[in-house]
């Protein structure tokens, strides 16, 4: 089968927002085994629609399209795609009922606008919608299915989790993939191919290893189709096998936490342990914290922390002592242990992060170039010191040395969780 993505409105198109909505489907279509072919974006105008609608139904099997089903004039999708599956809109009860409940809840009067929702495709089926006023709709035409979502992302994520995904496997038994997960830690995605190379080379028909990497991160999913899945656990133990032997960093992602941000894990195991964690960063601005509390219920585990940018603050707030920044500078190993133990201190929590380092553009040295992070790591066990080299970009530098201090701890509470799946 054949999917594709329609992303719909001028908004994307402009720069206005970032189409987070076909990452999604993708993701969520992937663990169904079925693979997105194309990804399209066009502006909101029924031209545009028709037109990209006749381009993508002649070579895909299924389209997934999102955006332009709220109440404003600019919304045309509904009322385009009943034209094109000639079909006519009538008042649904049952959605107009969903609305009536949603915005009552919200505080929010019921108004023309709102009640036009209701009008959908007589020969759709509905997909309703709990979260938003959009209901989703479901078109079938010679053998080619289209699938309407709300552009909202929390309310299309709602509707392919409820809807979309349980009607797709009834209706495609036959496509379901398993897989394995694991993730491998301040490793470059080069250097694991490499190493895995004779791993990829043995495997049979129907296994495929994937390589899905992001800042500090690599992912490695090891997926089987319905004729190999007999083969996959071994596989997967001897992929593991290979990454101790070649002495990575990596953990074993269990299926309910496959989707989760990296600060949502932590979340979970300082949570679930009542451990509790600080930051003191410099570098970063502040991006740990921000990440961290991110996080709904956060507040049980984060106590705080402190941004340290100048060696004033440093030395007054945080205590590190003015030879040791004299000395080896503030981008160093002694200064950000003396942070991360000082911040474990100051806020008498269990785990403590630090970061100093050089963001860039400028700053940087020959013997610390511009990308050069240090982060710490204080425990109840003591406290440890790594330095990254990242990039010249500086919003690049900041998020990845967030998302590896990130990740370093979430390593090292998932070595102590008992709880938690471990490197089998």
């Amino acid at each position: 089968m054949k999917a594709a993505i329609l992303t719909i409105g001028d908004e994307i198109l402009l720069g206005q927002i970032t189409d987070t909505n076909s990452a999604s489907i993708a993701r969520s279509l992937a663990s169904s085994g079925i693979r997105i072919a194309t990804m399209l974006s066009v502006a909101d105008s029924a031209t545009a629609i028709v037109q990209a609608l006749e381009s993508l139904f002649a070579g895909h099997d299924l389209v997934l399209a999102t955006g332009g089903l709220g109440p404003t004039k600019d919304d045309l999708t509904k009322k385009v795609l009943a034209d094109y599956f000639d079909d006519s809109l009538v008042f649904h009860d049952q959605t107009f009922r969903q609305i009536e409940k949603l915005l009552a809840l919200r505080g929010v009067p019921m108004n023309p606008l709102n009640r036009n929702q209701a009008l959908l495709p007589s020969k759709a089926r509905i997909l309703p919608n709990r979260k938003g006023t959009a209901a989703g709709m479901w078109f079938e035409r010679e053998g080619k299915i289209l699938i309407a979502l709300p552009g909202v992302p929390f309310e299309m994520e709602h509707l392919m989790q409820e809807q979309v995904l349980p009607l797709l496997k009834e209706r495609f038994p036959g496509t379901a993939l398993s897989y394995r997960l694991l993730q491998v830690s301040n490793t470059a995605e080069s250097v694991l191919a490499e190493k895995l190379d004779d791993f990829e080379k043995s495997l049979p028909d129907g296994l495929r290893l994937a390589y899905l990497p992001s800042p500090g991160i690599v992912k490695l999913r090891l997926t089987a189709n319905q004729q190999a899945q007999e083969r996959l656990d071994p596989f997967f133990e001897q992929l593991c096998l290979l990454l101790r032997a070649f002495s990575f960093r990596f953990a074993v992602i269990s299926a309910p936490e496959e989707n989760l941000k990296t600060e949502e894990k932590i979340g979970l195991l300082l949570g679930n342990g009542s451990l509790s964690l600080s930051t003191a960063e410099s570098c970063t601005g502040g991006e740990i914290a921000r990440l961290l509390v991110s996080v709904a219920g956060s507040s049980r585990y984060f106590k705080g922390g402190i941004v340290a940018y100048s060696n004033a603050v440093k030395e007054k707030i945080l205590g590190v002592d003015s030879p040791i920044l004299a000395r080896y500078g503030a981008v160093s190993e002694p200064v950000v242990r003396a942070m991360a133990l000082s911040a474990r201190q100051l806020f008498q929590s269990d785990y403590a992060l630090a970061t100093s380092g050089i963001a860039g553009p400028g700053g940087g040295s020959e013997e610390k170039p511009v990308g050069t992070v240090w982060i710490g790591l204080a425990s109840p066990s003591g406290c440890q010191a790594r330095c990254f080299h990242f990039a010249s970009d500086r919003q690049r530098n900041i998020a990845q040395a967030a998302s590896a201090a990130l990740e370093w701890l979430w390593t090292e509470l998932l070595e102590q969780s008992p709880s938690s799946p471990q490197n089998p």
